[in-house]
């Protein structure tokens, strides 16, 4: 594997995990599909939450692909409880990465979790994959690779949004970062 598109699904209803994409994410679904299409992607990966599964759909069908699904990359919990500082909790789990709340789990397990998914990847023989995955996972993940990737980065992402993780010949350990998605 050469290259890994990571890619935040497209603009959803909601957050819980049956939440669908709206007639907006949907339209951007399919554009997101035509401009990847160039990229020959040839392995699709994406959470099982619903509005991920809908972003990753139009790009099966335009790269000819299956889409596999992975539990590994379901958004990150933050708690198992209704929080109205919900904002607050996130901002502090990227300062402290073992920090949980209630019911959740932290940015370095979850990190963890999603990394496990791309170890596997850049060992496929496959030349590209695509990652289809949700906002708090994407920016660890970014995170992994570059530290300075943080909460206000993480504000910054839109929907969808898509990062290349592009390693260079012979070098297996740090694979550069790009963001190709602009809206």
């Amino acid at each position: 594997m050469q290259s890994i598109y990571l890619i935040r699904h497209a603009k959803a209803t909601g957050q819980e995990p049956d939440a669908e994409l709206t007639d907006e994410g949907l339209r951007q679904a399919k554009n997101l599909a035509e401009m990847l299409a160039v990229h020959s992607i040839s392995y699709i990966v994406s959470s099982p939450w619903k509005r991920a599964l809908q972003t990753a759909l139009p790009l099966g069908r335009t790269a000819v692909q299956h889409i596999h699904t992975d539990e590994r990359l379901q958004e990150r919990v933050l708690s198992t409880r209704h929080l109205e500082n919900w904002m607050e909790v996130l901002e502090r789990t990227y300062t402290d990465e073992d920090w949980v709340e209630e019911g959740g789990e932290s940015s370095r397990y979850a990190a963890a979790r999603g990394m496990e998914v791309l170890k596997e990847l850049w060992s496929r023989p496959e030349h590209c994959a695509a990652v289809v995955t949700h906002g708090n996972l994407l920016s660890l993940l970014l995170r992994h690779y570059d530290m300075s990737f943080g909460y206000e980065e993480w504000k910054l992402l839109t929907n969808p949004d898509v990062y290349v993780l592009e390693r260079q010949q012979g070098d297996h350990e740090s694979p550069s970062i790009r963001r190709i998605w602009t809206n």
